[in-house]
């Protein structure tokens, strides 16, 4: 019968500090599921490399062993890849997680508000990017970044906005109106991304500057790095 239990395309499960955002440095337990509905130019994880088939059940056992071996761990970070197009395996997951008293923490790219429908009554903290046309080298996805945020504010939720030194002023500044037309409280980090495949991290002073231009509107606006990658660490 446990062939017949759905699975979800696992990358790795382990534990390390979140290195992003207002919650940098505090211990986690991640689950880094395959895929992705974009490909952006910086992207720091292979979202498409060798995977295993998790069912729930295996993945409550993994969960266990490493909650043993880290008793004061008490988030469970959903990652990727875009752990959001695994929606209907997460429906099923959440509820465990949730008995076994994990906080859920989701990293999301924020296009997919129909997915995160599904599943947002198991979320605690919602991670949420803002993809800029001249940083991601993509399309926008300004109508899906709102809709995203509106049913993201049912639970705690922030932004993340990630530079490069080629991302426009102008872009920048349409995710902090798309933000304050919300709600100003949410708070916002500007991430510089890390250096990659030939793409620059911007310079400081582009970095205070837009600081700046998004605190006119906003109110709280903190410069971030990827901790993780200047520790060396996953």
């Amino acid at each position: 019968m446990s062939k017949n239990k759905p699975k979800a395309h696992i990358l790795e499960i382990f534990s390390s500090i979140q290195g992003e955002g207002p919650y940098v440095g505090i211990k986690q337990i991640f689950i880094r599921f395959r895929g992705c509905n974009l490909r952006c130019s910086f992207c720091d994880t292979d979202s498409f490399g060798k995977s295993e088939g998790f069912s729930v059940d295996e993945i409550l056992g993994k969960l266990s062993t490493l909650k043993k071996e880290n008793p004061n761990i008490h988030f469970i970070s959903l990652t990727g890849g875009e752990p959001l197009l695994h929606s209907r395996f997460l429906g099923k997951l959440l509820p465990k997680l949730k008995k076994m008293n994990f906080k859920i923490f989701l990293e999301t790219n924020g296009t997919l508000p129909e997915k995160l429908m599904e599943i947002i009554n198991f979320v605690d903290i919602i991670s949420m990017d803002i993809k800029l046309p001249s940083t991601t080298g993509k399309t926008p996805f300004w109508g899906e970044h709102k809709r995203f945020l509106k049913i993201a504010l049912k639970k705690e939720v922030y932004i993340k906005t990630l530079i490069s030194s080629t991302t426009k002023e102008e872009e920048f500044l349409r995710s902090v109106n798309l933000v304050r037309d919300i709600d100003k409280d949410i708070p916002f980090v500007i991430q510089p991304v890390s250096a990659k495949n030939g793409i620059k991290p911007p310079l400081a002073e582009k970095l205070l500057k837009f600081q700046t231009l998004a605190s006119r509107n906003l109110k709280e606006v903190r410069i971030i790095p990827q901790i993780h990658k200047i520790l060396g660490v996953k």
